[in-house]
């Protein structure tokens, strides 16, 4: 079978994506890509899993689709922490969000909330970011870290190359490599390429994610595909739970995950 890229994090009507689970299968296919359905499974977000017993249905009805099962986890957000690792372990890989990070003072700040504390300077925020990178990656079991350089709205008009220094792109990638998570290039919230430069040297494996929530989003990984071949990347070397397994436990047993496999 030729290769297929693998869209790793996309979403469907489970949380807050436009398409039902079927559709979101049948437009990767049509798409030529493999498709995951990692929807949120946080508290953080009305229109997602926000229980250990949405996330078993949840679970279960991925498991009757030909896609790879996912779940998109808040950092901030304990509910990852609460779920059951039978549960866990019927995923095929799992994505971390730092959706909103933890200010020095212990109150949280959204990446998505218009409040920035008018005394929080672009660099103590950043410095800030940082450390929450270093302790998601000693603390979150996922393969996966989404939208590496999604900021705040109140930052998102200045260069990422400006705000993203090399030495904290030195700190994030280094937490990453330590804990065996991969850099997620994201179509949504496009990284620049220094970034992902710097996680490829450094041997921080990269993975394709449209985090598709619309038609047309949905397993659009063109662009990822193409910075990864422009860093020349090969295309076996991006990350694929099936080739390289997660930390879910569910690839760890090979005659049943050659029979339930996606």
């Amino acid at each position: 079978m030729s290769w297929r890229p693998v869209d790793c994090h996309a979403h469907s009507t489970w949380s807050d994506g436009d398409l039902p689970v079927a559709e979101v299968v049948r437009l990767g296919a049509e798409r030529g890509v493999r498709v995951t359905i990692a929807d949120h499974v946080t508290r953080d977000i009305s229109r997602g899993v926000t229980s250990a017993a949405q996330f078993a249905a949840y679970v279960a009805d991925l498991e009757r689709h030909d896609v790879l099962r996912a779940a998109e986890h808040c950092w901030h957000d304990a509910l990852w922490r609460e779920l059951p690792a039978a549960a866990i372990r019927r995923l095929t890989h799992r994505v971390g969000s730092l959706h909103a990070i933890f200010l020095p003072g212990g109150e949280p700040l959204h990446a998505f909330s218009s409040r920035f504390p008018k005394d929080l300077g672009a660099d103590a925020y950043m410095d800030a970011h940082v450390e929450n990178v270093e302790r998601f990656a000693r603390e979150m079991p996922v393969d996966i870290l989404a939208h590496p350089t999604l900021l705040p709205h109140a930052l998102r008009q200045r260069p990422l190359e400006e705000l993203w220094t090399e030495p904290r792109e030195e700190r994030a990638i280094t937490a990453l490599k330590r804990a065996g998570i991969a850099f997620e290039i994201s179509n949504r919230y496009r990284p620049h390429e220094r970034f992902v430069r710097r996680a490829w040297d450094a041997g921080v494996r990269l993975s394709l994610g449209s985090d598709g929530h619309t038609r047309e989003q949905v397993a659009d990984v063109a662009w990822p595909l193409a910075l990864a071949h422009a860093l020349g990347v090969g295309e076996e070397s991006l990350y694929d739970p099936a080739r390289h397994g997660s930390r879910t436990g569910y690839w760890d047993s090979p005659p049943r995950a050659a029979a339930a496999a996606p």
